[in-house]
């Protein structure tokens, strides 16, 4: 029976892994970032996203006991969350929209969709087609998970902090939230930011009257201004 050379051993030896090696550096990258992932989504015990248990544990019930609800499907609830960045600046330079889509994916956990002009406008050198923006809309729990870190996490880190206005409400129990810049979200790092950027945060609600709206959020938790 013939013997194995010393070179087939060699090509065994490298054909086979060794156990317990190194794994490839693109595996490894994507286990980190689900790793990553799972930290920064805030769930309960039950696997849900805990905000959403909050809701159906107290704050229907709350509701209820403020509106006298007949129906339970009248408890008002939030049906959405809409994040926009308007980026005029990226009209005369493409990295700053990169880096807007980039952070925008970061903070909500979901990729965004570019917006563009509907219409030319001369004076702002402005073309229709041009990218001006970007937003991305949250349902379920991920839309959860985001109002958590929102009110619990990014808020709490604005500086001199007091609050937030309870007077941004359109009339029919949505509210709207301006932010000065990107930064109060941990998920950014500061070293690689090249422009803040402001955003509007849409909070869309099935309330049919902005007490209802206003009543909702802040048992959810949001911290309105006294």
């Amino acid at each position: 029976m013939a013997k194995d050379t010393g070179k087939d051993t060699q090509k065994k030896a490298a054909a086979k892994p060794a156990a317990g090696g190194e794994k490839k550096p693109r595996a490894a990258k994507q286990e980190a970032a689900a790793a990553g992932e799972k930290a920064a989504a805030p769930k309960s015990s039950s696997g849900k996203a805990r905000l959403r248990e909050h809701y159906n544990k107290q704050v229907i019930a709350a509701l209820k006991k403020d509106f006298n609800y007949a129906n339970p499907m009248a408890v008002p609830k939030i049906e959405k969350i809409s994040i926009n960045i308007g980026l005029g600046e990226a009209t005369g330079n493409s990295k700053l929209m990169d880096g807007a889509v980039n952070e925008l994916a970061a903070i909500a956990g979901q990729k965004p969709v570019v917006t563009k002009a509907k219409k030319s406008i001369a004076a702002f050198k402005l073309r229709e087609g041009m990218a001006i923006g970007c937003m991305v809309t949250l349902r379920g729990d991920r839309m959860y998970e985001f109002l958590d870190r929102l009110m619990n996490v990014a808020l709490p880190r604005v500086r001199d902090f007091r609050g937030v206005s309870s007077k941004s409400f359109d009339g029919r129990g949505n509210y709207t939230l301006g932010l000065k810049d990107q930064l109060i979200f941990p998920e950014i790092d500061y070293n690689k930011v090249e422009k803040t950027k402001g955003m509007n945060i849409s909070i869309t609600t099935t309330a049919k009257t902005d007490a209802e709206g206003l009543a909702l959020l802040r048992h959810m938790g949001m911290p309105f201004r006294q």
